[in-house]
């Protein structure tokens, strides 16, 4: 099958889609023939979004953070597309922040939009997706590591894999699959994080680059693959964890002085 029917018929949800790694998911979606229901919470990207994207894409506004409006949301979907094949549960908010530091308005928000945010919106959703889908869900490399200044971040990423894969088991009696996608550096407006100033995102730049073992920041089209080998393509993968870091998660290292050919 060619790459421009690779979806067709195919109905999916990309929660946080109008910018970033869910737009690229949502442009592969629709480049395959998918119709797709994509949120965001930014009326710029919203109307971005709208303006760019053609009659099979459905632009909602919705707050994450808010469980009245993923119920809303719920419906818009009920209504729209009726049963969905995919969910890609990828809103996200990250703050730096170093243990003294973080309020409790930064965790909440932080929690909230990430971590309460996708379990009520698979919640909520799950009943929507057809037996044989499967959800897709957003955590990160720093899950499991222990970066200075990621206390928070780390540990809702790591909360949302950790509920991902009990999802995974509940949802296996209906065959819906249930995996995540872990990014490294990607080269995003927001690289990841909220409120970079110019200086703290060329430092972001420059320590990425230095720290990832390939030297270099992904670009959401990679990630996106990622996702739609995992939403479709990987039939007999369930409850697994797929790094798209260049390495970082996986201990790998820049090779120091001369390495002898093999």
């Amino acid at each position: 099958m060619s790459q421009a029917g690779r979806f067709a018929g195919r109905k999916a949800v990309v929660t946080g889609g109008t910018h970033g790694i869910g737009r690229a998911v949502v442009d592969s979606l629709l480049a395959g023939g998918a119709e797709v229901l994509l949120t965001g919470n930014d009326k710029a990207n919203i109307d971005t979004a709208r303006a760019e994207l053609g009659p099979r894409a459905h632009v909602v506004r919705s707050d994450a953070a808010d469980v009245a409006a993923i119920d809303r949301l719920g419906t818009a979907v009920e209504d729209t597309l009726g049963g969905v094949d995919f969910v890609f549960v990828n809103v996200g908010y990250v703050k730096f922040g170093s243990f003294g530091y973080v309020t409790e308005e930064t965790y909440d928000r932080m929690f909230d939009t990430n971590t309460k945010g996708a379990f009520f919106t698979a919640q909520r959703l799950a009943p929507l997706v057809r037996d044989g889908g499967s959800f897709v869900f957003t955590t990160g490399a720093t899950s499991g590591a222990a970066y200075v200044g990621t206390g928070v971040g780390t540990a809702m990423k790591t909360a949302i894999r950790a509920f991902s894969r009990i999802l995974a088991s509940e949802l296996l009696p209906r065959n819906i699959r249930v995996n995540t996608v872990s990014p490294g550096f990607t080269q995003t407006p927001s690289m990841g994080h909220a409120d970079l100033s110019d200086e703290m995102r060329e430092a972001n730049q420059s320590e990425g680059e230095r720290i990832t073992p390939m030297r270099r920041f992904g670009r959401p089209e990679e990630v996106a693959a990622a996702v739609l080998f995992l939403g479709f393509d990987a039939t007999f993968t369930n409850g697994a964890e797929l790094p798209v870091d260049g390495g970082l998660g996986e201990g790998l290292e820049w090779p120091h002085g001369e390495v002898p050919e093999l």
